[in-house]
């Protein structure tokens, strides 16, 4: 990007989608648009209806060190500092695990099985950005929720998008270890997406999940460590006709269910993502 070159939005983007090629991205054309409308202030339909229009000069300092970051392999959402889920828009930072659209399965998944009729309160356990928890709240405003997580700095991140959204009045965060901040609580619900990526499968993911939180992503020898804990301990917390939401690693639900069976529970979903993906497992109490 030679500085005495005119670079308008086209330009650009094109340059911009064949340097992410070059460098292994996977979306190298959405990740110039997302990053360069952020710098922008627009839409991305902005960038469209304009591939004519010549970049500032502060534009173009800005755009060339997100694409800096981006050819590293940092994630997008990092970058801009925000992710949208479910229709929303949350804040995330290196603290917390970028939402991705399979969770949204859990989340409907979820919204399906309650009774959208007086007060329910539900707990999201690992909730980092709070996008499983905070989504429930605003789809749902019978609901109130519990947000745990073991992560102080991930909590702060999702305080920041419960005030965003003006839901702060209607869940209350802990920091601690799973269950462990809610003991003598009852839940209409218990929903989680924990780690489930097994511990010797870490190296060979791909640069921008390995900037995740490791403790979010690493669940054991098998990927079953934090299933396992769920699946012995929930049913403490749960209310009559309560029920335990779980978003799963691929091939890993028959697993979790077969688990449940064996610990008591007394029936068990599976519920699978847009691609047909065994995404989500669903436990309830006897």
């Amino acid at each position: 990007m030679a500085d005495e070159q005119v670079w308008t939005i086209g330009r650009i983007l094109k340059w911009s989608e064949q340097y992410f090629r070059s460098r292994g991205i996977d979306t190298p054309r959405l990740d110039a648009e997302v990053l360069l409308s952020h710098v922008l202030g627009e839409k991305r339909i902005f960038l469209y209806v304009n591939f004519d229009k010549p970049l500032q000069k502060e534009e173009l300092a800005l755009y060339r060190e997100m694409v800096k970051r981006r050819a590293a392999r940092e994630p997008v959402a990092y970058i801009v500092g925000a992710r949208d889920f479910m229709g929303l828009r949350f804040k995330v930072s290196p603290a917390v695990l970028v939402p991705q659209p399979d969770t949204e399965t859990l989340v409907g998944a979820v919204m399906d099985r309650l009774e959208n009729s007086g007060d329910l309160r539900i707990a999201d356990i690992g909730t980092g950005s709070g996008a499983i928890a905070l989504s429930l709240l605003y789809y749902m405003p019978s609901v109130t929720a519990a947000a745990v997580d073991i992560s102080g700095e991930a909590l702060e991140v999702a305080r920041e998008n419960a005030v965003k959204l003006g839901l702060e009045d209607r869940v209350t965060f802990y920091e601690g270890d799973l269950f462990s901040p809610l003991e003598g609580e009852k839940f209409a619900a218990v929903v989680s997406n924990p780690p489930y990526i097994p511990h010797d499968d870490i190296e060979g993911l791909e640069p921008e999940v390995k900037a995740e939180p490791l403790g979010a992503l690493d669940g054991g020898a098998d990927g079953l460590d934090f299933y396992r804990r769920l699946v012995d301990e929930a049913g403490n917390l749960l209310a009559e006709k309560g029920f335990l939401a779980m978003e799963v690693g691929i091939n890993e639900a028959a697993e979790v269910a077969d688990m449940a069976k064996t610990a008591g529970w007394e029936r068990s979903e599976i519920i699978a993502d847009l691609a047909g993906i065994d995404r989500v497992v669903v436990l309830w109490k006897k």
